[in-house]
């Protein structure tokens, strides 16, 4: 992706998150509001490193599950919880805490998947997020690629050491963001249809 796509990107999701801060403020129980929200906020984290991803994440987690507080058999509100549950699996290096992470975003994807059958994002996210709870080896596999990139920063200077790390730290914000990059269309269409105009009357 290019340089403007990105800050487009960046824009329409943090005017999407003040959106739904400020219309939380007048409707604290709107679920789709709250949806939005948390999706805006994941989609967000992708734009922050390290502990302000993660705290970033954490955040989406919150709403997400507070929209399901509103309403348990939110399909879509299902769906972002579990890729944001898949983030955290990613950004997380303990295995055993990543699988506890994979595994709260499996059931998640079942239950949309429940809500949903015919869905089919839904059903491949269940799909992908089963191969890795199945085979915890794939994250630790990333995990190893991660660290060796790191300990390859073998450079003189900390300039390389510092390049070589934040490689190191893409790969694994790479790998989640193919999880979460449809949680944008989401929130677009959540968005869209909140600010479309009403139907002309007859």
């Amino acid at each position: 992706m290019d340089v403007q796509s990105d800050l487009d990107r960046l824009l329409f999701f943090e005017h999407a998150r003040r959106t739904a801060e400020s219309t939380y403020a007048k409707d604290p129980l709107d679920a789709d509001n709250l949806t939005r929200w948390g999706g805006a906020l994941l989609e967000l984290s992708q734009f922050q490193n390290g502990p302000e991803c993660v705290k970033m994440v954490k955040d989406a987690v919150s709403k997400l599950e507070e929209a399901l507080e509103v309403n348990p058999k939110k399909h879509d509100a299902l769906w972002c919880l579990g890729n944001a549950f898949t983030s955290q699996a990613f950004l997380t290096p303990d295995g055993d805490l990543s699988k506890g992470y994979f595994a709260k975003a499996s059931q998640c994807f079942q239950q949309a998947v429940d809500e949903e059958p015919m869905n089919d994002l839904y059903v491949k996210s269940l799909e992908v997020t089963s191969k890795f709870l199945n085979a915890p080896d794939l994250h630790l596999e990333l995990q190893k690629q991660a660290v060796s990139q790191q300990a390859t920063a073998g450079g003189s200077s900390s300039q390389t050491k510092t390049s070589k790390k934040t490689k190191g730290s893409d790969l694994k914000y790479d790998i989640f963001g193919w999880v979460i990059l449809a949680v944008g269309i989401v929130v677009w269409v959540g968005m869209a249809k909140s600010q479309a105009p009403p139907p002309p009357p007859r």
